[in-house]
């Protein structure tokens, strides 16, 4: 901590009890954003609320962000980069491998898709929410089409069975009854096979 006057106590502004140097970074907002939109949706993205739960002060917020407006766009990027371009990254660094499909169905249809839900929900009252969400839509159907083209699959053809496969990875957390809530990993291999062919 900073040497103070005699006699001033010392403050620690960005984080209760914690030294200034052991303030939270930007990464750790965006965390703890991700995990409030999932658990609570859009409408408890307040900074008073996630700076009490992160048990630091506004300025900690304002520190890394402009505003609210900011730090939501920024957690929209966020999700993007996870839910969508590192997973494609991960596939394209396995291009040479044929099941690439597989391990894509295989890895979407496991996932939680809390996060994805809370975001779609955003996005059915938020006009930033919903472009962002828009774009991944598109970028997921073009890669998943692209993927189908390399296998073979006419252009067309490979459009309309990537958009039906997302379709089906949307519409999967809908289903109640638990028998036709998740399928195998085998099952998956099967479907995408029919999908390639």
């Amino acid at each position: 901590m900073v040497d103070m006057a005699p006699g001033m106590a010392g403050v620690n502004t960005l984080v209760y009890g914690r030294p200034m140097t052991d303030r939270l970074t930007k990464p750790d907002w965006i965390r703890h954003g991700l995990r409030v939109l999932a658990a609570e949706g859009a409408s408890a993205l307040k900074v008073g609320p996630m700076a009490d739960g992160l048990k630091v002060s506004r300025g900690s917020f304002y520190w890394h962000f402009r505003d609210i407006a900011d730090f939501r766009a920024q957690l929209l990027q966020a999700w993007r980069e996870e839910a969508t371009d590192r997973v494609i990254r991960d596939l394209e660094a396995r291009k040479d491998r044929p099941d690439r499909l597989k391990q894509l169905m295989r890895r979407a249809f496991a996932s939680s898709r809390r996060l994805e839900r809370a975001i779609r929900s955003w996005a059915a009252q938020d006009r930033v929410a919903a472009a962002a969400v828009s774009s991944v839509d598109a970028r997921r159907v073009a890669y998943i089409a692209g993927m189908l083209a390399a296998a073979g699959v006419d252009g067309q053809k490979a459009q309309r069975r990537a958009a039906f496969l997302y379709w089906a990875y949307l519409g999967q957390p809908m289903v109640m009854e638990p028998r036709h809530a998740s399928i195998t990993g085998p099952a998956l291999d099967d479907i995408s096979d029919l999908f390639e062919s």
